[in-house]
């Protein structure tokens, strides 16, 4: 087979690749005028080739093949390159190599339509990721339906993907359509993949080979565009070696491949992510935004948080709820309390703990102070604002609820403040 130029342009050349691969398989599977050694060979064959050009695709095409995104740039310019281009991204991130690369992946795959596997650690913000690839692609404005398939009792998956026919089974009072269908047009996201049954397992395969589906009970044959995004925490190679799951699903579905570092190889994160919780716990607690000790952000970040992402934010939101004007260490969970190095639990002098918050303050005050003024060059319009110092739209969305800004309300005390002045200019 002829080498597959490394260019921008070999998407589909990869995809029609691995679309004929899969093609031969099926068929010498099944051929009757081999004997088993002969298919057997021509299988290994196959598979050779697939993982090869699987290979070239994951590491040639979507990483080291992009001219959009210079290899020789810094970390922290990627970063920025990112968010001149307005990526979608609900939340923060830092300049982490591994996640940088991953959200590069994420922003390539999102402009097409292929699956798109995403792995890593529970907690690792797999959802937020596929959200990510929805919101910067071409589908945006369409249905984004969400499956965990470890959540359905293996009797109703078939019905839960599908939909079903009035009268299929006992309970099925009328016709219903699936989770494809309400997609139609946009994205599933399928949630846990590693726990779909083996029988749901091969339903999938036959979706992404036809874009058709059947509702139970039916005999139509429905036309289904949706583009898949699917998510697991576990090592799917290892399960397909194991006979748990589908190898020829698995590379369907990997085409292009995410990996999520966790979040203790992602430390610079950590004060950015804390920030940006205790923001968010603020509002959904309705009270000021919690201050932390210097002992209990020390200790949080070298902590390993093996829950990730979703267990730092639990503890954020806990301490929250628990802590008067400043958390401490004694608002931790018991079990995260337990890891504590001795020393770390001592208590820390008062001094340092009000110099801290003395400095606390004054950053606080210096950032609200500039928020306003710069919303006012931008004429009090948000996106504007956030284009002129750099930041990503949300992150300055959230930094204004944080300081209790309103671009509405600054603009209209501003109105109401010129008003008044003119009408004391009138009296005298």
């Amino acid at each position: 087979m002829k080498p597959v130029e490394s260019n921008p342009e070999a998407t589909i050349s990869y995809a029609a690749v691995l679309e004929k691969i899969e093609i031969l398989r099926s068929t010498l599977r099944w051929a009757q005028n081999l004997d088993r050694a002969q298919i057997n060979k021509l299988l290994n064959q196959c598979t050779a080739l697939r993982d090869e050009v699987v290979r070239l695709s994951h590491t040639e095409r979507f990483v080291k093949a992009s001219a959009a995104t210079p290899r020789n740039q810094s970390v922290a310019q990627r970063r920025h390159a990112l968010l001149e281009r307005d990526f979608q991204f609900e939340g923060v991130f830092g300049d982490s190599p591994r996640l940088i690369e991953a959200l590069e992946i994420a922003e390539k795959a999102a402009r097409t339509d292929l699956p798109v596997l995403i792995d890593g650690e529970s907690g690792t913000g797999k959802e937020l990721m596929a959200k990510v690839i929805h919101a910067n692609g071409n589908r945006a404005d369409r249905p984004y339906i969400t499956l965990n398939c470890g959540a359905i009792p293996e009797n109703l998956l078939e019905s839960e993907l599908f939909g079903h026919k009035r009268g299929a089974f006992t309970g099925a009072s009328a016709d219903r359509a699936g989770k494809f269908e309400a997609a139609n047009g946009g994205t599933i996201f399928l949630d846990e993949i590693g726990e779909l049954p083996l029988i749901g397992q091969v339903k999938l395969l036959r979706v992404l080979q036809s874009n058709e589906i059947q509702r139970v009970g039916s005999d139509q044959v429905i036309n289904v565009d949706a583009r898949i995004v699917a998510a697991t925490n576990k090592n799917l190679l290892e399960m397909c070696k194991a006979g748990a799951f589908r190898e020829d699903l698995y590379y369907r579905l990997s085409i292009v491949q995410v990996t999520l570092p966790p979040l203790r190889d992602r430390r610079d994160e950590i004060p950015l992510l804390i920030e940006y919780l205790a923001n968010e716990a603020s509002q959904r607690l309705q009270r000021q935004t919690v201050r932390l000790s210097r002992r209990l952000s020390s200790f949080l970040g070298a902590y390993d948080y093996p829950g990730n992402i979703r267990e730092l934010r639990n503890i954020i939101f806990r301490i929250s709820c628990l802590a008067a004007d400043t958390a401490d260490l004694e608002h931790l969970p018991e079990n995260v309390r337990l890891k504590m190095p001795e020393r770390a639990a001592q208590p820390e002098p008062e001094a340092a703990t009000s110099l801290n918050d003395a400095k606390r303050r004054a950053s606080d005050e210096a950032e609200r102070s500039y928020l306003l003024e710069c919303l006012e060059k931008a004429n009090f319009n948000v996106t504007n604002l956030a284009q002129s110092i750099g930041m990503n739209r949300s992150h300055v969305q959230t930094l204004l609820k944080k300081h209790g800004l309103s671009a509405r309300r600054a603009n209209k005390a501003r109105t109401d403040g010129a008003s008044s002045s003119a009408a004391s200019s009138s009296l005298t």
